[in-house]
């Protein structure tokens, strides 16, 4: 067995504590608590995009908390883990906090076991502990500790329980020298006697100094590690990679089955051996009315009306209905068109009455009664009630769900049920959803949601005004509902079969379905509604600014006048050509166009429908485009966007001579 590296805590400065664990165990909950800032927290894999840090003071020390994405393994298989580790080789914590499901302990404990090897002064935090006692599981925090040589906790993360305790022994951990990994006595790992041999050859050749101890990185160049292995090139010279690479390839011919099998399921042993130590199984109590629902909505035969009720209620109803009917019409009509647009017209008129100053802020696209009003009366409300209702699904466990209960559908179009948190997202803002889809496992599964998000996800405001203006005919609901679905299915089979590389697979930890606590969903929604419309707000202003500049260069006619030939092509009115144009600004942006165009009935019924679907199909706003960009390269965005362009009124084409056909007027 390998000697651990020593690590003793920084005796001055602040502290640095990393937070890892796989996704939905509660990560986000435990930085929230120990940090007092809300960090957005899912019960679904893969929300913690982006690096969320924290100055805290724990007693007299000064502490910067930082939570990372879910990872399961040292060795990553996704992006998200990748980032994870190179966060704890790069930021070089003073502890490490993992965070695991206290009801799959043994399936988790290999990472514990992967991070003391590693050298990481570790806390382990028993998470959800209440769910576990349900299902007669009593976890033994004191045998853990024993077993492990490591400090353990049981919390409930929702509830704040055992968080007083958490961070007093952070504080210790970070203040005493009992933090020093050299005195912590792990239970001997007995790895496969060749490994074991190889990895000893490997850390005594190593001369290079590492964050990382010298045994898990034996280890994972073992593995073939493809980072750790560059990580190894910059520090040793090139006469050693030889022997290492001797070495590795010495092993391959004598063992029948890969390195990192072997390494896992020894690791898995040891794991199961703690865990019956440490569990003391207890009679289970009745099956809870959540238990027994989360496990019928998993089963298609229930799942799907379950799913489609969720759909009519949450986002038909609450979004379309409420959202998009009820707020949107206060909004606009009493307090826009009633009191603030005539308040600063007449203001306008008496400061600086008439001309192009006067227009940039109240004329017929300005930036108070065009941009604000668009934001504010049309916007705000669908996206708000939108938000909520993602909050609820995502706070109750029912989001993870949907997404295995969609599992085998998305497959036949490239994508694993994974891919239902960035679709899902993208119903409330595609550039948000092109964002999240870099937590997808695979390249190819990355691009294909990014083309669907781009090409056929209405964003919840696109998607709040067309449910307003097609539901009086309940057909053309259909219709436009019916296109859109047929569109996403088709091209995503298309991109399945096109495009080469790794099928996708699906592996994910179900939270406990249980009641939302209004608490957490208000913030939530408060949180996404914030950062949404900070984003918005300014865009809608700029597109104001830029339209009536467009105007006075003459920019803004002449691409109005070319959108006029596709435009009429598809049997729509000229004023249709602005309404696409304000869509590339923004969708939402275009779809208040639209929702303005039908209450001054300037469109017929065929012509909204024709309208509605090729507005949903048309080019991503300048937002995505960017995040496209970013997330794809320019290259793939350019491609994705002119395919885009084209194939959105080609099917508006196709879509009005067959309504010319059945008569549509």
């Amino acid at each position: 067995m390998h000697k651990m590296q020593k690590r003793s805590a920084k005796s001055i400065g602040l502290k640095k504590v990393i937070i890892v664990g796989a996704p939905n165990v509660g990560k986000s909950s435990i930085f929230n608590n120990l940090s007092g800032r809300y960090a957005t927290v899912s019960n679904y894999p893969g929300t913690t995009v982006e690096l969320f840090k924290a100055q805290v003071q724990l007693g007299s020390l000064n502490v910067e908390l930082i939570d990372t994405p879910g990872m399961y393994s040292l060795l990553p298989l996704s992006e998200e883990e990748r980032i994870a580790r190179l966060i704890l080789i790069n930021d070089q914590p003073d502890l490490v906090i993992h965070v695991v499901a206290a009801n799959n302990l043994e399936r988790m404990l290999p990472f514990t076991l992967q991070l003391i090897e590693a050298g990481f002064p570790v806390i382990l935090v028993v998470n959800i502990i209440d769910e576990a006692r349900k299902e007669g599981r009593d976890i033994d925090t004191k045998e853990l500790e024993q077993s492990l040589g490591i400090p353990a906790v049981a919390t409930v993360s929702v509830l704040s329980s055992g968080i007083k305790e958490l961070k007093k022994k952070i504080t210790q951990e970070l203040t005493f020298p009992v933090a020093d990994i050299s005195r912590r006595k792990l239970s001997k790992i007995n790895y496969p006697q060749l490994i074991e041999k190889a990895s000893l050859e490997l850390e005594h050749l190593l001369t290079g100094k590492y964050f990382l101890s010298k045994w898990i990185l034996s280890l994972l160049l073992l593995e073939s590690d493809e980072e750790i292995t560059a990580l190894v090139k910059d520090k040793e010279s090139e006469n050693l990679l030889d022997s290492i690479e001797e070495i590795k390839q010495k092993l391959q011919k004598n063992i029948s089955q890969p390195v990192e099998y072997l390494v896992n399921v020894t690791l898995k042993a040891q794991a199961e051996k703690i865990s019956d130590k440490s569990v003391r199984l207890k009679p289970k109590k009745a099956a809870s009315f959540s238990r027994w629902l989360g496990e019928l909505s998993l089963r298609p035969i229930i799942g799907i009306p379950l799913l489609i009720l969720f759909l009519y209620f949450g986002i038909y109803k609450l979004v379309g209905g409420f959202g998009a009917g009820v707020l949107v019409d206060f909004l606009e009509t009493k307090v826009f068109e009633e009191i603030i647009n005539p308040f600063f017209i007449g203001l306008f008129e008496r400061i600086i009455p008439g001309g192009s100053i006067n227009s940039l802020f109240v004329g017929e696209y300005g930036i108070i009664t065009l941009g604000l009003r668009y934001a504010v009366a049309i916007i705000l409300p669908i996206v708000g009630i939108f938000f909520f209702v993602f909050s609820l699904a995502e706070d109750s466990g029912y989001l993870p769900r949907i997404g295995a209960l969609l599992d085998r559908l998305f497959k036949k179009i490239g994508l694993s049920g994974k891919a239902v948190i960035p679709i899902i997202l993208g119903l409330g803002c595609d550039t948000m959803a092109t964002m999240v889809t870099r937590t997808l496992p695979t390249k190819r599964e990355r691009i294909i949601a990014t083309f669907l998000l781009s090409l056929s996800v209405p964003c919840s405001a696109q998607l709040g005004v067309i449910m307003a203006v097609l539901s009086r005919r309940g057909f053309a609901l259909l219709l436009w509902l019916g296109v859109i679905s047929l569109v996403f299915i088709v091209n995503g089979l298309l991109l399945n079969r096109v495009l080469k590389g790794n099928r996708p697979s699906f592996h994910i930890e179900l939270p406990p379905l249980r009641l939302p606590r209004l608490s957490n969903v208000l913030v939530k929604t408060y949180v996404r509604l914030k950062w949404y419309f900070k984003e918005v707000l300014p865009i809608f202003i700029w597109a104001s600014v830029i339209i009536w500049l467009g105007q006075i260069s003459g920019v803004f006619n002449l691409a109005v006048k070319l959108l006029n030939y596709p435009v009429r092509l598809i049997g729509l009115s000229p004023k249709m050509s602005e309404v696409f144009l304000f869509g590339f600004f923004r969708r939402d942006y275009g779809a208040a166009g639209l929702y303005d165009l039908v209450k001054q009935d300037v469109l017929s019924l065929r012509q909204t429908i024709v309208a509605a679907v090729v507005l949903t199909l048309f080019l991503p706003c300048i937002a995505q485009f960017l995040m496209n960009i970013k997330e794809r390269g320019l290259k793939l965005a350019m491609l994705i966007t002119f395919f885009i362009l084209f194939f959105s009124f080609s099917v508006g084409l196709v879509l009005n001579n067959i309504l010319i056909f059945w008569g549509v007027n």
